[in-house]
């Protein structure tokens, strides 16, 4: 499928719209203004306005402050050690600097309750819905965000700050403005993914 060059990005003319030219932006290029409180509060709110199978509400999200991403950097160095014991200088700075992009940051937690008659997996893709939920709203505010996991999301020493037993990190959701123009990226080909239904006769 050729990628479109001349749509603009993020388009808030209608709702529809927004859908339709929805981007994420890359952390590391995010810069200010990022939401205010009562935004964050008016995005975490939409995110959580997301289909939820049991009304089990089977997520939830740690708000990193500002004057906490020191804090979050030491935790990624501490846990960057375990994950990798050979890890050299260049990979400890890319770790911290992880904890310092976009002025906006959410750890989304996948918090499934386990034993009941929702199924684990259903609950875990209500908890992917309630991150891209989080990035609509986003995005309808006008600001940019961007989704990443990576080793930190997986990191034991990580999960343990943040989880209580059961559940694991689902994702560093990142909020603020493009520091540069937006670019599309390649979508899939709809008619490799989209079939009708045949019945057997």
């Amino acid at each position: 499928m050729a990628m479109r060059t001349d749509m603009t990005l993020n388009d808030h003319s209608s709702a529809l719209a927004l859908l339709t030219t929805r981007r994420s932006g890359r952390p590391r290029e995010m810069v200010a203004p990022g939401p205010s409180a009562d935004e964050l509060r008016q995005i975490l709110a939409i995110a959580a306005r997301t289909p939820d199978h049991g009304k089990l509400a089977p997520w939830r999200f740690v708000i990193i402050g500002n004057e906490q991403r020191g804090a979050l950097a030491d935790l990624l160095s501490r846990a960057l050690d375990q994950h990798d014991p050979e890890a050299g200088e260049a990979h400890h700075l890319k770790a911290r600097d992880f904890a310092h992009q976009a002025p906006a940051l959410v750890i989304l937690i996948s918090a499934p309750v386990h034993n009941h008659k929702i199924p684990v997996w259903e609950q875990q893709l209500s908890c992917g819905a309630a991150a891209m939920n989080l990035l609509h709203a986003t995005h309808a505010l006008g600001y940019v965000g961007g989704w990443l996991t990576g080793w930190q999301a997986c990191s034991k020493l990580v999960e343990a700050e943040f989880c209580e037993e059961g559940e694991c990190i689902a994702g560093f959701l990142f909020l603020g403005s493009p520091g540069r123009e937006l670019e599309e990226r390649p979508r899939p080909n709809l008619d490799e993914l989209v079939r009708v239904w045949d019945p057997p006769a």
